[in-house]
């Protein structure tokens, strides 16, 4: 890896029940980088999300994070390797039964041997980062989507990741709360200097935060484009890359 790469993908192919699903794809993300996976619907951008941070092997292929190849790795390392990520899914996956405040301590408890006086300082902290201070004590089912998937982008930051990867952060969001989310993501990015990984086909929050995409194609299974949102909008020589970036509709397959 370059000694700027938080992550790297190296000739990576998946498929399920014999489908094939990406085709030997490569890619690497700089570190403090916003970097956006996109692409229509069954093109494989949350399989290519699951593959980074471990949940599921390819066929072939490396994936890294850090310095660490986690399609490879031994449990210590691969355990070391989850250590330096954070995970919002599409979901917010909270525990139902659990507040909002223990949803959040659920990886400091699991991860470190900090005492309960450390873990509740440290919840207290991410809540008040993402503006859920005082919701704590709420469970899931008494916030909005909005609460959840600040509660869920706060969990994902209890262990203060150096890599943060986010499943549709603004999915099933109302336009100002998506935009709130997109702030949110550009602040964490700012100030703590997190890498993040975005999945996402939502044309307003890839141009309001992202500054690279790569974009995949469902018929080829490979990369078709990368770049920053306005390369990709105002330079593209593929026909349906620039009917994507520009929202007109009759877009052909291909």
């Amino acid at each position: 890896m370059t000694e700027n790469s938080a992550a790297r993908v190296k000739n990576l192919t998946v498929k399920y029940n014999n489908e094939l699903i990406l085709d030997n794809i490569s890619f690497s993300v700089d570190r403090n980088e916003i970097f956006v996976i996109l692409g229509g619907s069954g093109s494989g951008k949350t399989t290519l999300l699951r593959h980074m941070i471990g949940l599921e092997s390819p066929l072939s292929g490396k994936v890294f994070i850090d310095d660490i190849n986690i399609t490879e790795c031994s449990e210590n390392r691969f355990y070391e390797a989850l250590k330096k990520i954070g995970v919002l899914f599409q979901s917010s996956a909270l525990i139902s039964s659990m507040t909002v405040g223990e949803n959040v301590a659920l990886p400091i408890a699991e991860f470190t041997d900090f005492s309960k006086k450390a873990i509740a300082r440290m919840v207290q902290l991410k809540l008040s980062l993402v503006d859920l201070e005082r919701y704590e004590h709420y469970l899931p089912s008494e916030v909005s989507g909005g609460m959840k998937k600040r509660a869920g982008l706060a969990r994902a930051l209890a262990l203060n990741p150096e890599i943060l990867f986010l499943d549709e952060p603004s999915a099933g969001l109302d336009p100002v709360t998506a935009a709130e989310i997109d702030e949110l993501i550009l602040d964490i990015n700012k100030q703590l200097g997190t890498t993040i990984i975005i999945v996402t086909h939502e044309l307003a929050s890839i141009f309001a935060v992202a500054q690279r995409v790569i974009m995949l194609d469902k018929s080829t299974k490979k990369i078709i484009a990368e770049g920053t949102p306005d390369k990709l909008k105002n330079e593209c020589d593929n026909p349906y890359i620039c009917k994507f970036f520009n929202r007109q509709t009759n877009i052909e397959k291909r």
